[in-house]
């Protein structure tokens, strides 16, 4: 495997594994060239997760979705580092939670509390039939976001007659080092990158961004479409990149190893064509 990627040039757009996930390609012979797309704002210094915490606890909470394991954890550690977290576990024992697949689910039980059903599919979508399915005029829900803001799905649940309070966990802003994310742009643009691994929606859907707010994003995504293998980690970070019509692969498991092997598997395969 080692040497497989000698020649090519990989453009890598994390921030928090940045470099685990550079030294994969950098073993197997890749170019590794870095621009974070995206910053995430840490816990305990978001005001605005803050804020959403005191409103779900200004009322009573009828239903509380857990959209992730990881974005539900982290709520309740960052209420926790503030000193509320006990307060608003109580709170939420009151409630009917709702968990969108096996690792929300995990994180519900971890904090001690106790879900009502789980998303077999683990799709947002069938979450939102489960609750649509009930009378939610009148009811209170609470509904934990991880990056996508899940609008049409807060809208279907007001259009139902619910109190729809959600809560941004990880919020995500430009990245800190703005060059390092238009240096890799420019170099796609010159035809200089061969893939770009994607490993997160809003790193994804701010690299799209980015170009078009500096006059950049038709040819950019003329470039991406022809000249660059797109590889996306799992359906949520690929929806942005569906979204603008772009091609792209998935490995068979969302696992940032197997997007490495992805990688590593078909550049070699497409230049050979």
């Amino acid at each position: 495997m080692q040497g497989v990627l000698s020649g090519f040039t990989v453009g890598v757009t994390a921030e928090r594994k940045a470099a685990e996930i550079g030294a994969l390609f950098t073993r197997r012979g890749a170019r590794v060239l870095f621009g974070a797309a995206m910053h995430t704002v840490p816990l305990p210094e978001d005001g605005e997760l803050a804020a959403a915490t005191e409103e779900v606890l200004a009322a009573p909470v009828d239903y509380a979705v857990a959209v992730t394991g990881v974005g539900f954890r982290g709520w309740i550690e960052a209420a926790q580092h503030t000193g509320i977290g006990d307060r608003l576990l109580a709170h939420l024992r009151s409630a009917e939670v709702l968990a969108r697949g096996a690792k929300a689910r995990g994180a519900v039980r971890g904090a001690g509390l106790v879900e009502s059903w789980t998303s077999p599919s683990e799709e947002s979508a069938e979450v939102l039939e489960h609750l649509l399915a009930r009378d939610l005029a009148g009811k209170r829900v609470v509904l934990q976001v991880h990056g996508d803001p899940m609008l049409r799905f807060r809208e279907a649940l007001r259009a139902a007659g619910a109190e729809v309070v959600p809560v941004t966990v990880y919020r995500w802003t430009d990245p800190v080092d703005l060059s390092a994310l238009d240096r890799l742009i420019d170099a796609v643009l010159r035809g200089e990158v061969d893939a770009l691994p994607l490993t997160s929606a809003p790193a994804a859907t701010n690299l799209l961004a980015r170009a078009d707010r500096t006059g950049r994003g038709e040819e950019f995504r003329e470039a991406l479409h022809d000249k660059v293998f797109i590889a996306c980690v799992g359906p949520v970070t690929a929806a942005p990149i569906d979204a603008a019509g772009l091609p792209y692969a998935m490995p068979d498991r969302a696992r940032t190893a197997s997007l490495v092997r992805l990688v590593a598997d078909e550049l070699p395969k497409r230049a050979a064509r």
